[in-house]
């Protein structure tokens, strides 16, 4: 045991012995260029002005960069049959991305498991909150219509939980007969098939096209 014991303390000896090397020859590395830098402050000088020069290039990189971002995001358009095409969950970046383009910029998807049934949240030049569901129909209006249990469950946690100012449900499809009076009593949006159209088709914002909005946030 003693053996054992020796033998692990002389191992640990050794660790802490190269440790304490290696700190004392970077403590001396660190000496040597400062020492190096004081005698030769020229140095420091074409040092400061390399750094200067990245950074101004990259702060120029990264503005371009955003100015071409927002070019994309509002020369952005989608025709039904792309819309269509697309699975459930592409839909759902689709519309957050069409938000996005017209002017919502922080709008994410939060569509999955626990959405309570949000898929898109997003805020507009306005001030206003919106709270989207997205429902996608391989077959467009010769799928299953929207129905009312949908609108339902977004309504239930739309307002309590996200703080919503608009609650719209979009889909590519139809809704069901019963859905547009339901929508009118809950003070809910709906986009169909048609409305979707114009609106990933063309520049005006979602707002302009539907009915009812609610005016601008205080302050706007």
């Amino acid at each position: 045991m003693r053996r054992r014991r020796s033998r692990r303390q002389q191992h640990r000896d050794n660790q802490l012995l190269l440790l304490g090397l290696a700190a004392a020859a970077g403590l001396a590395l660190v000496w040597a260029v400062v020492s190096w830098l004081l005698v030769n402050w020229w140095a420091l000088v074409i040092i400061g002005a390399l750094a200067a020069v990245v950074g101004t290039v990259w702060v120029h990189r990264y503005r371009q960069q955003q100015a071409w971002d927002r070019v994309r995001q509002q020369a952005l358009r989608y025709g039904l049959p792309q819309l269509d095409a697309l699975h459930h969950r592409d839909f759902e970046y689709a519309i957050r991305d069409l938000m996005r383009r017209d002017g919502c910029t922080d709008a994410r998807q939060i569509g999955g498991a626990g959405d309570n049934g949000a898929d898109v949240l997003a805020t507009d030049p306005l001030g206003r909150s919106w709270v989207i569901q997205v429902k996608h129909r391989r077959d467009g209006d010769r799928g299953s219509p929207v129905g009312t249990p949908d609108l339902q469950r977004v309504n239930g946690t739309a307002r309590q939980l996200y703080g919503a100012d608009i609650v719209l449900v979009v889909t590519n499809g139809r809704f069901s007969t019963r859905c547009a009076p339901l929508a009118q009593q809950l003070h809910m949006h709906l986009a169909d098939r048609r409305t979707l159209a114009t609106w990933a088709g063309g520049g005006r914002p979602l707002w302009e096209l539907l009915p009812k909005i609610p005016p601008p946030r205080k302050g706007r």
